[in-house]
């Protein structure tokens, strides 16, 4: 999917909201896992419940892979439905990967090419020959963790050097001569606040992919007072506030009703920047 073409889709459904499914085995219904492939019926159900109101899903390979072969083969399935009934839909491969050179291009092979996705997360703190070999693909998207939601982002990524140039503002600023704004985006939590002025200072541009709102406590009207540009530059993931937002065998009805609820605030926000 192309930058335009993503943008052209939140537009016309006045949603940027991405689904993240983290399915995991111990917190879908009772009454799912009696099936076959239990983690591919939650998902299939929570994507039909949901499609109408979000332009991206993410699946976290972690919750896949713990699974074994099983777990990959569900995580198959799910993409494959996804392609097959939402051609629409941007699917970003969360998976944080990043590794020197021909490792990285086995990475970008099995998401790019045997799943041939949208968009995978990458972690590039091993600096531009882990991350070239993402951005060996046309119409495919290198995400960068650049400044996260969880509490240990601190620990790093706020570290400032002599010039007092933070980790993350070097990410952005060095990445950039990587990529531009139709092939990279950059992971920022929506925890972060007001530090949304800053990363926009360094890319004014660039989509950015904001976890952490719901359940982590981010604000979304934070997030688009500060973050939002004119043509949205956002994709906000929610996932535990929706796909788990009841355990009953109304989960799907109820997902949907969580989803529907974040589309109308973004809808809101998306008005602002229209007229």
């Amino acid at each position: 999917m192309t930058r335009q073409q993503l943008i052209e889709q939140i537009f016309a459904k006045k949603t940027f909201l991405c689904v993240g499914l983290d399915t995991d085995i111990k917190k879908i219904p009772e009454h799912l896992l009696n099936s076959d492939d239990p983690i591919f019926d939650f998902n299939k159900a929570i994507i039909d419940a949901t499609a109408d109101y979000c332009v991206a899903y993410k699946p976290n390979l972690a919750f896949y892979e713990c699974m074994g072969t099983k777990g990959i083969a569900s995580f198959e399935r799910t993409v494959s439905y996804l392609k097959e009934k939402y051609p629409n839909h941007f699917i970003i491969a969360d998976a944080k990967r990043g590794d020197i050179g021909n490792t990285s291009a086995m990475y970008a092979r099995t998401f790019f090419e045997e799943y041939d996705l949208d968009a995978l997360t990458v972690a590039p703190y091993m600096g531009e020959d882990s991350v070239t070999p993402f951005l060996g693909y046309d119409g495919k998207w290198v995400i960068l963790l650049a400044l996260t939601s969880n509490k240990g982002s601190h620990d790093f990524q706020l570290t400032e050097d002599e010039n007092g140039e933070r980790l993350f503002e070097k990410v952005i600023r060095k990445s950039q001569a990587w990529a531009g704004d139709d092939r990279m985006m950059y992971v920022v939590g929506a925890t972060q606040g007001e530090m949304f002025k800053d990363i926009r200072a360094i890319a004014p541009t660039h989509f950015l992919l904001v976890p952490g709102v719901g359940a982590q406590g981010g604000s979304l009207q934070e997030v688009c007072k500060y973050g939002m540009t004119p043509d949205c530059g956002l994709i906000v993931n929610s996932s535990r506030g929706i796909i788990y937002a009841s355990n009953g065998k109304d989960f799907a009805e109820v997902a949907a009703a969580k989803a529907q609820e974040l589309q109308a605030e973004m809808a809101a926000e998306l008005d602002k920047i229209q007229h």
